[in-house]
C-alpha cells in the first residue's frame, strides 16, 4: 500500500501487551543487522551473472531447490531496510490485534502456517525459478486476511483519513492479485512475491472465518 492506503494507526484498542508481535519484530531486525555481514556471490540467471548477497542464497527459498528448511529461514530475511520497515510497520499496526484475538500460541501458529501457506503458492507457480524468495511479507499477509475478518469495520487512519479495514485491505488484496495475474505471463518486471501475499492472505482470512464460524 502506498499513498493515501499507508496504514498509520487502527482504531481497536489492544487489551493485552503485544509480546509475540514485538518479539517477531525484534527477531527480523536483529537477524537483518546480522546480514548486513554478509559476503557477495553470484548466480546465474537466464545466462546472466548476477551478485547476491550469500545469506540470501543460504537461507532464502529457491523453488527449484525446494527445501522445507528454507521455507522457515526465508521468513525472518529482508532484502533491504525498506522492505524490513514496511514489512515490520504492518506486522505493528494490524498484529497486535490479531495477537490479542487468538493468544498467543494461535497467532503464531497462524502467522508461520500462512508464512508455510504463501510460499507454497508461489512455489506453485513457478517451481523451477533460481531465484531466492525471501521476506515476511507471506505470513504477515496471513495477518492482514485474519485482521481482514475479525475487524473488517476497524478505523484505518491513513494520510487521507480514516478508512475502514475492509477498504483499506480489500484493496491492497485485490492489488496483489491483479498484479500477481500480470506476473504469470512476465510483464511485471518486479521481484515482489504477489502470489505469496495472496496465499498468506486467503489462509489467514479462511482459518478465521472457520473459527468464527466454529466458535
Amino acid at each position: 500500500m502506498k499513498g493515501q492506503f499507508f496504514p498509520l494507526s487502527d482504531s481497536v484498542k489492544r487489551k493485552n501487551f503485544p509480546y509475540v508481535t514485538i518479539a517477531l519484530i525484534l527477531i527480523n531486525v536483529i537477524i537483518f543487522i546480522w546480514s548486513l555481514t554478509s559476503p557477495i556471490a553470484s548466480i546465474e540467471v537466464n545466462g546472466e551473472k548476477s551478485d547476491i548477497p550469500l545469506y540470501i542464497l543460504k537461507y532464502g527459498f529457491i523453488p527449484a531447490q525446494f527445501s522445507l528448511i528454507t521455507i522457515f529461514t526465508s521468513m525472518f530475511l529482508h532484502g533491504g531496510l525498506d522492505h524490513l520497515f514496511g514489512n515490520m510497520w504492518y506486522l505493528w499496526i494490524f498484529g497486535d490485534n490479531v495477537e490479542d484475538h487468538w493468544g498467543k500460541i494461535k497467532y503464531i501458529i497462524i502467522y508461520f502456517l500462512s508464512g508455510i501457506a504463501a510460499t507454497f503458492l508461489q512455489w506453485l507457480t513457478d517451481p523451477k525459478s533460481v531465484i531466492p524468495s525471501i521476506g515476511a511479507s507471506g505470513a504477515i499477509s496471513g495477518v492482514l486476511g485474519s485482521y481482514f475478518i475479525l475487524y473488517p469495520k476497524a478505523g484505518v487512519e491513513t494520510y487521507y483519513g480514516e478508512i475502514p479495514a475492509y477498504i483499506v485491505i480489500g484493496f491492497w488484496f485485490v492489488l496483489q492479485l491483479i498484479f500477481g495475474a500480470v506476473s504469470l505471463v512476465g510483464a511485471s518486471g518486479s521481484e515482489i512475491a504477489f502470489w505469496a501475499h495472496v496465499g498468506g492472505f486467503i489462509f489467514g482470512a479462511a482459518v478465521t472465518w472457520i473459527f468464527k464460524k466454529l466458535s
